[in-house]
């Protein structure tokens, strides 16, 4: 009989790989880590013990879900402009206050109230894009999470950095401080066409290509981007992307709402991943991505929550459910976006826009044990025929009781294990109160 470290019996296990599979009375093996073994829990007792051993029959285990967009830091200003247009949500309230505010203490305290919120809600990696991502990458670190480190590009300056020369100056110290982290990635990280010159962009493909790394952008999101565009450039942004050689298999598009058919095969053709960010798009009124129709030409098709100040939460099983109804309606066609897809949405298509679909995003030997378990138990879930469906249509975060993370236990019962919610909690009530000061102030 071979000795591990976590033995995990459940009632339900949902791999991924292969997708649109359930596994029932399954167990999961853990060791260093990493999975070793996903086998019926017979022959779990037969083959295996383990020095902790969970017994979860009425839960479903499942891959830690992968925001693969969001603005961490942005949790302090969650509620602090709704109901607005996009242009007055931005130009007049986020980025002013974010020059009045955004400093080293914000991005820690944000990005804590943040990753606190992912864990609980059984998200085990994000795809940052902010400023100070060396302090993200501190408090990621500290708290266990897998996390892509967004290096933010822009054209104007900001308390991160004063110029496009800087911001890529300090963007490879900050690959460098993690080049080797089990845990953490970096990917350059241009805000969109519209807030990048071509000077820029060429010099972010340069630095990618030199490190192999992502490239994370909001591209397409909204008409008006796209009518700016052709004003000021006479072509839209993908053309111009295109020209400028940024478009391959590490580039990782944002929000994608204004495509023409021609611009889906032009994703396909370059390996381009799209990441749907439907409760954002819909708050804000963006538009509608065409998720179906991108998913049959073949792009790979993950899922973000944007930030909390856009959303209003970082709930990946929320965003699962809104991209499924969604993408139906959008199509015209019920069959359209299924549960299993949505779940593969969520969990590897994720991995494989970061490049690390070989570590995480499904529940195989020799990919890294980042697990969740989900209670189908409670009169809210019950009854069960397809947990597939169960949790994209019925399940709620709150269901989420344990995250595993390279083995380790992040969220046990509902309790964080690496990270002090009162003091979040307290520290987020002075920013709340700083915040709402100044506002009235100006």
């Amino acid at each position: 009989m071979q000795h591990l470290d976590i033995l995990i019996y459940a009632g339900w296990v949902i791999p991924v790989e292969p997708e649109n599979v359930v596994y029932e009375q399954h167990a999961i093996g853990i060791q260093d880590g990493k999975i070793v073994a996903v086998l019926p829990s017979s022959e779990a007792v037969r083959h295996f013990s383990a020095r902790i051993t969970h017994r979860l029959t009425t839960h479903l285990l499942m891959p830690g879900l992968i925001n693969t967009h969001t603005h961490a830091a942005m949790n302090l200003l969650r509620g602090f402009a709704d109901d607005i247009h996009l242009n007055e949500w931005l130009n007049e309230r986020i980025w002013p206050a974010e020059r009045m505010h955004v400093n080293k203490e914000f991005v820690l305290d944000g990005t804590q109230l943040a990753i606190a919120e992912m864990l609980r809600s059984g998200v085990t990696c994000f795809n940052d894009m902010y400023y100070f991502p060396d302090v993200v990458g501190e408090v990621a670190e500290q708290a266990g999470i897998r996390a892509t480190l967004g290096l933010i590009l822009i054209e104007f300056p900001t308390t991160w950095a004063k110029d496009a020369e800087e911001y890529l100056k300090k963007a490879k110290i900050v690959h460098d401080t993690y080049r080797d982290h089990p845990l953490i990635k970096t990917a350059l990280a241009p805000h969109a066409p519209y807030t990048v010159s071509d000077s820029s962009l060429i010099s972010a493909q340069a630095m990618a290509e030199e490190f192999d790394l992502p490239i994370h952008i909001h591209l397409h999101e909204t008409v008006g981007e796209i009518e700016n565009a052709i004003e000021n450039n006479g072509e839209r942004p993908l053309t111009r992307l295109e020209k400028l050689g940024l478009l391959s298999s590490r580039l990782i598009g944002v929000h994608a709402t204004q495509l023409k058919n021609e611009e889906i095969n032009l994703l396909a053709n370059h390996g381009v991943s799209v990441v749907h960010c439907p409760e954002s798009n819909l708050k804000l009124a963006s538009g509608l991505c065409p998720v179906a129709k991108l998913l049959k030409a073949g792009v790979n098709v993950a899922l973000g929550t944007d930030s909390a100040a856009s959303n209003d939460d970082l709930d990946m099983l929320g965003e699962m459910r809104t991209a499924a109804l969604l993408g139906k309606i959008v199509s015209k066609d019920a069959c359209s976006i299924p549960a299993s897809t949505a779940i593969s949405m969520a969990t590897l298509n994720g991995a494989k826009a970061l490049g690390i679909d070989h570590l995480t995003g499904s529940l195989v030997p020799g990919k890294s044990a980042d697990i969740i378990a989900i209670n189908l138990h409670d009169v809210e879930t019950q009854p069960v025929y397809n947990p597939l469906s169960q949790v994209v249509y019925t399940v709620g975060r709150d269901k989420v009781t344990d995250v595993w993370i390279a083995g380790k236990h992040l969220l046990k019962s509902r309790t964080l294990t690496s990270l002090n919610i009162h003091d979040i909690k307290a520290k987020t009530y002075l920013w709340r109160d700083k915040i709402i000061s100044n506002s009235e102030n100006h």
